[in-house]
C-alpha cells in the first residue's frame, strides 16, 4: 500500500467517525440544554481525561514529549479553542446550514495558505476539486436558499473567521506533521490548552451559550447525559481528530482538508439511520458532487 493510500485510508475513517460529532452534540444541546462552550469545554477535558492514561498505558514517555513545544502548542490550542466557539456563536447568528458552509469555505482557505505558507501544489485538479467541494456542500446544506443568507454583519464575519480558522487548524495539523511530533501527543497538549481557553471564554460576560461564571462550568447533567458526553469526548473527538491528523503524516493539509469536506454527506447519512432524516434530490446531488470531488483529488499527482 502506498503511503498516499494509506493517507487517504486514514483521514477517510477519521472523518467517517469524526462525522458523528454534530448528531451527538445537537441530541446534548436539545435534550439537555447544555450552552454550547460549556459543551466544549467538558469535551476538551474529557478528551484530555482519556488520552493522559491511554499514553501512560502505551509509552509514557509520550506524555512529557510536549514539554519541549509547549508554545506551538499553545498557539495550537488557541487556534482549536476559538475554532470551536466561533463555530458555535456562526450557528446561532446563521443558523446550521448557512454555518456549515461557511465553515467548509475551509478548504478553499487551507488550499490557499497551504500553496502560500507551506509551498503544496496547486494544480488545474485541486483547484476544480475545491470548488466542487464548495458547491456540493451548499446543495447538502440548503445554503441555495435565499431566505438562508438574510444574514447580519456578525453573522457573516463569524461564519467567514470559522472557515479561516479550520483552515489554520489544518496548517498546524501539518505542522506538527513537519515537526515529526507524535499525533497523539499533540492532541493531548492542543486540547488540555483549548481546555483552559475556553475556561476562560466561559467567563466572558454577554457571549451566548457561555457558562458566565465559573460556579456554573459544572452542567447539572444526568448519568445518561455524562454518558453520552464521555462518547462524544473518547469516540469522536479522540479518534476522529487522532486519525485525522495522523493523516496529514501521509497527505497535504489541502488535501486532508478536501477530505474533511465530506463530513456534511458522512453526517446526513448517519442522520438518516439513527435519526430517521431524509435526504432531499438535491441534497443527494450535493453528496455526489462532494464525492466527485473527492475522487478528481486523489488522482492529482501531488
Amino acid at each position: 500500500m502506498s503511503q498516499l493510500t494509506r493517507g487517504y485510508l486514514i483521514a477517510i475513517v477519521g472523518v467517517t467517525i469524526w462525522s458523528t460529532t454534530g448528531i451527538l452534540i445537537g441530541y446534548l444541546i436539545t435534550h439537555y440544554g447544555l450552552p454550547p462552550l460549556v459543551l466544549s469545554f467538558w469535551r476538551n477535558v474529557l478528551v484530555c481525561v482519556a488520552l493522559v492514561p491511554a499514553l501512560f498505558g502505551v509509552r509514557r514517555s509520550l506524555i512529557g514529549a510536549g514539554w519541549a513545544h509547549l508554545r506551538f502548542y499553545a498557539f495550537y490550542g488557541l487556534i482549536l479553542a476559538l475554532f470551536n466557539s466561533i463555530w458555535t456563536l456562526s450557528v446561532q447568528a446563521n443558523g446550521a446550514a448557512v454555518a456549515t458552509v461557511l465553515g467548509y469555505s475551509s478548504v478553499g482557505f487551507t488550499a490557499i495558505l497551504a500553496y502560500w505558507i507551506l509551498k503544496e501544489k496547486l494544480h488545474l485538479p485541486k483547484i476544480v476539486a475545491v470548488v466542487l467541494s464548495l458547491v456540493g456542500c451548499v446543495l447538502v446544506s440548503n445554503a441555495y436558499d435565499p431566505a438562508m443568507w438574510n444574514l447580519n454583519p456578525l453573522g457573516v464575519s463569524t461564519g467567514i473567521i470559522t472557515g479561516v480558522l479550520f483552515a489554520c487548524y489544518n496548517l498546524m495539523g501539518k505542522q506538527a506533521a513537519r515537526r515529526k511530533l507524535n499525533v497523539w501527543t499533540s492532541l493531548l497538549y492542543s486540547f488540555a490548552f483549548s481546555s483552559m481557553f475556553t475556561f476562560l471564554f466561559n467567563l466572558l460576560p454577554g457571549i451566548p451559550g457561555t457558562a458566565g461564571s465559573a460556579q456554573a462550568i459544572v452542567p447539572n447533567l444526568p448519568l445518561d447525559g455524562w454518558l453520552i458526553l464521555i462518547l462524544l469526548s473518547f469516540g469522536p473527538t479522540v479518534l476522529g481528530f487522532g486519525l485525522y491528523n495522523t493523516s496529514m503524516n501521509y497527505l497535504p493539509a489541502s488535501t486532508a482538508s478536501l477530505i474533511a469536506s465530506t463530513e456534511p454527506v458522512m453526517t446526513a447519512v448517519e442522520a438518516y439511520i439513527f435519526l430517521n432524516e431524509r435526504m432531499t434530490i438535491v441534497q443527494i446531488v450535493g453528496s455526489l458532487i462532494i464525492l466527485s470531488a473527492l475522487v478528481i483529488v486523489r488522482f492529482e499527482k501531488e
